[in-house]
C-alpha cells in the first residue's frame, strides 16, 4: 500500500511539473538579435558568407554608412543594399561617395572624429597602414569566409596571421589579343615568342605594334623581376629590409624589359595607360597588357578580343607572375554596429551578390563561382600565378619609386643604377 501510494504521488508530480513547463514563457531580451530567426526563415547554411549565427545582430533600426566608388562600385553598393534591407528589414546602408584611392586616408581623419563610416572599400595593399593605424577589424565568422573566399584573396586580406575585411573582387591582369590581327595559334607563350611575333608584325603593319603595354607603371613592371621566386619584399611580402627590387633576377628580367624597346620604339612618357588603352581599342596593337576592367570598353569599341595568360620569362616555363589585387569591404574600428557591418560584408560575398557586381562591374568575383563570360578562363589562369600585392606599410613608396625606375630604364638607363635608387627610395635609405 504504501509503494502504491509514493507511487501515486510521484506521478502526480511528474503531471504537475509538465504542465509547469508547457505554461512557463521565456524572458524576453530586447538585444535579443531577430536575425537568427530570419536565418532559420531563409534557410541560410552557417558555411554561407552570410551566416549569423552569432546571434549579436540588433533588432532595433539601425544605419550603415558605407564608402564606395564611382564607376560601377557605387551601383552595386546601391543594390546590394536593397537586397540586404529586404532581407533584414531594420537594417538600411547608406552609400557615400569616397573613391578607392581616398578611403585609407580619410578613414584616419574622419573614424577618429565620429563622422565615418561602418564598412569602406579600399584595395587590400592598404591593409598594412589601415591594420597598424587601428582603422579596421578583424574579419568575423572568418572560418565561413575563409571557406567560401578565393585563396588569394585569403592571402591578400590576412596581416600578421589575422585576416581584416571581406573580400569582395579579385583581379590581375593577363595578356589581351586582338582576334583580327593575331591568330590563335599564334599567341604566344615566352616573352621570346612576343619578340618574335612583332618583329614580323611591325614590319608588315606600318602605324600598328604587336605588343603594347604602359611602361612606366609599376603594377606591370613588376613581373620582368619575378623570375626565380624573386618578390617584392621577399616570400610572404613583409621583409621591410630587402625590397629585392634590385636583386640579380629583378636586374637580368629588367635587362629583358629594356630590350622590348626594339619592338615597341616609343618614350615612356607617350605609352602611359590612357594611349596604350587607346591603341589596343582602335586595332593599333595586336597583343596588350591589362585587366578585367578594360573588357567593357573594348567590347563597346568593337574589338574582337581574347584573353590569355601572360608569357614566361626566359629560363622559365610557366606564365610570368603578376601582382593580384584584392578589392575589400572593410568594417570601420570605429562603427557603433561591429556586428551589423559584418553581415553586410558578409552578404557581398554571397553567390547572388557576387554574380551581381560582376554584372555591374565586371570585376572578377572572390568565391569561386561560374560567370558568365568568355574571358574570365584567361584570368583564372593567370590568377594562379599571380601573387599579392603586399600589404605592409612601406608599400605605399612602391608606386612612386618603380614608376620612375621602369620608365627611366625604358629610355635607356642605367638599370643596376635605377633598380638601386628605387630600393633606396622604397625604403627610405
Amino acid at each position: 500500500m504504501k509503494r502504491k501510494l509514493i507511487s501515486l504521488l510521484m506521478t502526480m508530480l511528474l503531471i504537475a511539473t509538465l504542465f509547469t513547463a508547457c505554461g512557463k514563457e521565456e524572458p524576453k531580451d530586447d538585444k535579443k538579435s531577430t536575425t537568427t530567426d530570419q536565418t532559420d526563415k531563409d534557410k541560410i547554411d552557417n558555411d554561407k558568407p552570410d551566416d549569423t549565427s552569432n546571434g549579436n545582430v540588433t533588432s532595433d533600426p539601425v544605419t550603415l554608412t558605407v564608402w564606395e566608388s564611382t564607376g560601377g562600385p557605387d551601383e552595386f553598393i546601391k543594390q546590394a543594399g536593397e537586397a540586404f534591407t529586404a532581407k533584414y528589414p531594420n537594417i538600411t546602408i547608406e552609400y557615400v561617395n569616397v573613391e578607392l584611392g581616398d578611403s585609407s586616408t580619410q578613414i584616419a581623419l574622419d573614424g577618429p572624429a565620429g563622422v565615418g563610416p561602418d564598412l569602406f572599400a579600399a584595395p587590400h595593399d592598404k591593409l598594412g597602414e589601415l591594420m597598424t593605424g587601428g582603422h579596421v577589424l578583424p574579419t568575423a565568422n572568418v572560418d565561413a569566409v575563409k571557406e567560401n573566399a578565393l585563396g588569394a584573396t585569403i592571402d591578400a586580406l590576412t596581416y600578421d596571421g589575422t585576416m581584416y575585411g571581406y573580400p569582395v573582387s579579385a583581379e590581375t591582369y593577363a595578356l589581351f589579343y586582338n582576334k583580327a590581327l593575331i591568330s590563335e595559334d599564334q599567341i604566344p607563350k615566352t616573352w621570346e615568342d612576343v619578340v618574335t611575333f612583332s618583329e614580323k608584325f611591325n614590319a608588315e603593319n606600318s602605324g600598328k605594334y604587336g605588343f603594347m603595354m604602359d611602361v612606366g607603371n609599376g603594377y606591370y613592371s613588376i613581373i620582368f623581376t619575378t623570375s626565380d621566386n624573386n618578390r617584392l619584399f621577399g616570400p610572404s611580402g613583409t621583409d621591410t629590409t630587402n625590397t629585392n627590387i634590385n636583386s640579380p633576377a629583378s636586374v637580368e628580367g629588367m635587362k629583358f624589359f629594356q630590350g622590348l624597346r626594339s619592338i615597341l620604339d616609343v618614350p615612356a612618357a607617350d605609352l602611359t595607360t590612357s594611349i596604350t588603352d587607346a591603341a589596343f581599342s582602335s586595332g593599333n596593337a595586336a597583343l596588350y597588357i591589362t585587366g578585367l576592367w578594360n573588357v567593357a570598353n573594348f567590347e563597346d569599341a568593337g574589338v574582337d578580343f581574347g584573353v590569355a595568360s601572360l608569357p614566361s620569362l626566359p629560363g622559365n616555363d610557366t606564365p610570368v607572375a603578376s601582382f593580384s589585387g584584392t578589392r575589400a569591404m572593410f568594417a570601420s574600428a570605429y562603427t557603433d554596429y561591429p556586428e551589423e557591418a559584418a553581415l553586410f560584408g558578409q552578404f557581398l560575398m554571397s553567390e547572388e551578390m557576387q554574380k551581381l557586381r560582376f554584372d555591374i562591374t565586371g570585376a572578377l568575383p572572390s568565391i569561386n563561382i561560374a560567370v558568365d563570360s568568355p574571358y574570365i578562363k584567361g584570368f583564372l589562369a593567370q590568377l594562379d600565378y599571380a601573387f599579392p600585392m603586399p600589404s605592409i606599410p612601406e608599400m605605399g613608396a612602391y608606386w612612386d619609386a618603380m614608376n620612375a625606375a621602369s620608365a627611366n630604364i625604358w629610355n635607356g638607363a642605367d638599370i643596376q643604377a635605377e633598380l638601386d635608387a628605387c630600393n633606396s627610395a622604397i625604403l627610405g635609405q
